[in-house]
């Protein structure tokens, strides 16, 4: 090391020089290297560019890089396994697992079930009208004697109430006397005189005593016709009387009545034979039970109610009337399973209900806005009629929080869903059988986007559907519904997809040259029928149905199990007869068909119907009633009434069916009954028809929900 240190000493001139070489060496070479290094330092900034970074609360949020968001501060996050399926409807809500997390959403699976609802009810104890017992002078008199000093007074039945003075009973009584003494010779005056006291409610035992003693009796009592309480006194002492006038009036308190207020919205829980608990302010801590045995079938114009009646046992009177009541009903709708969902799961726009249901097979929690049809209240849960199917899942908390990134991202929500003014409208021929048919081509509509409503009628083979046209096109609607099995006026469904539908589904194809846009030209080359067939239930409509299917040129049969009609589309060499008779052979009594009393015994024990009397079994006649269906516009049940009514006012008219959902009024009319004036009639009062359109001023004047859309 000496020898170094002494050697550099010696030559440290160029050491340093060398040394100075080898730093400018090194700085020349440094610039690549830091130039590699800024290269990947670029190359991984690209990368991060490439990561879209969003909001957890905010989707709509979406940046290239890492930050807060811009609405509510929080911590941006990557949008990894954000991105939905390529056929993903443009309206879905995405949010990710943390979103969800934090707006506490919870879904649940749509069920069928038997919604139970405790009705609430008030009202009073009242007397049973069946009890009362309102006594009249019989005969004109004066009040001799009063055994009832004051109202409220028991009494038993038989026992005397007053005594009466009568000058015209004591000469009824003369003439009897007289009749009595020639009855042999002159009978008949005997009876008349006889009948005549037994008018005036002399009993059998006192004209036998004034036949006996031959003088008349100048007092009668006045007995009580019932055991009850006396509730009305109207004559006092000495007062006198003319035949007629009311005397006393009593009632029996045994058994009383507890009459309750429904309201409209909870009639349809309340039906007779319902269980009813009710406790009354007079006798705390004591609960009475009984069922419902009328429901009253006006509602009060002024209370707007309608009353439920239950009989209540009353031995010991300690139910008086007017007393105060509080009830309980526990109600089932139905003993059928209907469709309920949890009332959390609704949103309310005033005029639409609106749910979220979850987009199956994604990544991350994806929901869509949903428009439904609500039924009557059930507690805690709402009855479905439209708008879902068992089996799909629902957002049951945090929905509002849905509807809320919904309205930021601008898709469909509860504040901003698509209107149906300037939209289009169209309407063209599907073909299908039944309400499975109906769900899918509706469903099917549903899905072109753009796409507000859709509607499909059986009876009229028709769809109906809104559409916005910036978006979709009635040709691209009859694509998605000819994709899932159907044929439409422009699009034959695929054999292969044809064949796999349910047999109930299973339509008459319909011919590309028979095929047309105008459904009342189809409409004029079918005939349609209803005729009455006897059943109970969904096996007998099953049944009935497949019988009628089976006569060659049926192409639709649908029978209503309520209503025992059965509505016929045929053509060809079809006759309702030929239809009635293959019902008939199957165990269904028709109109002018009765069937065989052992095929009718190997039905099951559920359609055993009441069988069609032997009177009512006749030939069918040569001349039978026409049939029509007209188009009429309307909304509601009172528009169903009116236009009803207008039609059954013209003369020759014998039913008048209008659907409100098809628009469609079924006419059975025969005589001089014309469509045309069927049509004026119902113009009349305010309806539009297919060729009379309603006067605006009569129009104007009908009810906020009957103003229809005006064709």
């Amino acid at each position: 090391m000496n020898t170094i240190f002494q050697y550099i000493k010696a030559n440290y001139k160029p050491v340093l020089i060398t040394l100075a070489i080898g730093l400018l060496v090194g700085w020349a070479i440094a610039p690549s290297g830091s130039g590699n290094a800024q290269a990947d330092a670029h190359e991984g900034h690209q990368h991060e560019e490439e990561t879209v970074w969003t909001c957890s609360m905010h989707p709509q949020i979406k940046q290239n890089e890492p930050g807060l968001c811009p609405i509510c501060a929080m911590d941006l996050i990557p949008l990894a396994g954000m991105q939905s399926a390529e056929n993903a409807d443009p309206n879905e809500v995405v949010m990710t697992e943390a979103a969800a997390k934090l707006a506490e959403v919870e879904t649940s699976v749509v069920q069928l079930g038997k919604p139970v609802k405790e009705v609430y009810l008030q009202g009073k104890i009242h007397v049973d009208e069946r009890r009362i017992a309102e006594l009249t002078a019989r005969y004109g008199g004066r009040i001799e004697q009063l055994n009832i000093n004051f109202t409220g007074q028991n009494v038993r039945k038989g026992q005397k109430l007053a005594t009466i003075y009568s000058p015209d009973l004591v000469s009824a009584q003369r003439e009897l006397i007289e009749a009595f003494a020639v009855r042999e010779s002159n009978p008949s005056l005997y009876m008349a005189s006889k009948s005549k006291l037994q008018a005036w409610d002399l009993t059998d035992e006192q004209i036998a005593a004034i036949e006996k003693s031959g003088e008349p009796q100048v007092y009668f009592d006045i007995l009580s016709p019932i055991s009850g309480t006396v509730m009305m006194r109207h004559v006092a002492l000495g007062d006198y009387v003319k035949q007629g006038m009311p005397l006393f009036k009593v009632a029996d308190l045994t058994k009383v009545w507890a009459l309750f207020d429904a309201y409209e919205t909870d009639l349809p829980w309340v039906k007779q034979g319902d269980k009813v608990s009710f406790t009354l302010e007079a006798l705390p801590g004591e609960t009475f039970a009984a069922r419902v045995t009328y429901v009253d079938p006006i509602i009060d114009a002024k209370t707007r109610v309608a009353k439920v009646r239950v009989e209540v046992a009353n031995s010991n009177l300690q139910l008086k009337p007017e007393m105060f009541a509080n009830a309980v009903l526990e109600a089932r709708l139905s003993n059928e399973d209907v469709m309920v969902i949890p009332k959390s799961a609704v949103l309310w726009t005033g005029k639409r209900a609106v749910v979220y249901t979850k987009v199956p097979e994604r990544e991350t929690p994806t929901f869509l806005f949903r428009e439904i049809t609500l039924g009557p209240d059930a507690g805690d849960n709402y009855i479905v009629k439209e708008g879902l199917s068992v089996g799909e899942e629902i957002a049951t908390n945090g929905v509002f929080k849905i509807d809320a990134s919904a309205q930021l991202m601008g898709l469909k929500s509860m504040m901003n869903a698509p209107e149906t003014h300037n939209k289009n409208k169209a309407s063209f021929t599907v073909a299908g059988n039944c309400d499975m048919c109906k769900e899918r081509i509706e469903k099917a509509a549903m899905t072109v986007f753009g796409v507000v409503s859709a509607e499909w009628s059986a009876d009229a083979q028709e769809a109906r559907v809104v559409f916005d046209p910036e978006h979709t096109n009635a040709d691209a609607i009859q694509k998605a519904i000819a994709q899932v099995g159907h044929d439409t006026e422009k699009y034959k469904a695929d054999d292969a997809v044809y064949e796999t539908l349910h047999s109930c589904c299973l339509y008459e194809r319909l011919d590309k040259q028979a095929v047309t846009k105008s459904s009342a030209k189809q409409s004029s080359q079918t005939k349609h029928a209803m005729v009455k067939v006897a059943g109970n239930c969904g096996m007998c409509q099953e049944r009935i149905e497949e019988a009628a299917l089976s006569v060659e040129g049926v192409t639709m049969a649908k029978w209503d199990k309520d209503t025992k009609m059965l509505h016929l589309n045929y053509g060809g060499k079809a006759t309702v007869d030929a239809v009635e008779k293959a019902i008939a052979a199957v165990g269904h009594d028709t109109e002018h068909h009765k069937a065989d009393d052992s095929v009718y015994g190997k039905l099951p024990g559920c359609c055993h119907y009441d069988r069609i009397g032997e009177p009512a079994i006749k030939e069918m006649p040569a001349v039978q009633s026409k049939h029509a269906m007209v188009k009429v516009a309307g909304n509601c049940g009172m528009c169903q009434e009116r236009i009803e009514e207008a039609a059954l006012s013209v003369e020759g008219v014998t039913t008048a069916k209008w659907d409100k959902d098809t628009k469609m009024l079924h006419l059975n009319y025969s005589g001089k009954a014309t469509v045309d004036a069927v049509e004026k009639a119902i113009a009349t009062v305010g309806h539009d028809t297919e060729h009379h359109k309603a006067d605006d001023e009569v129009y104007d004047n009908l009810h906020g929900c009957c103003q229809y859309e005006r064709f």
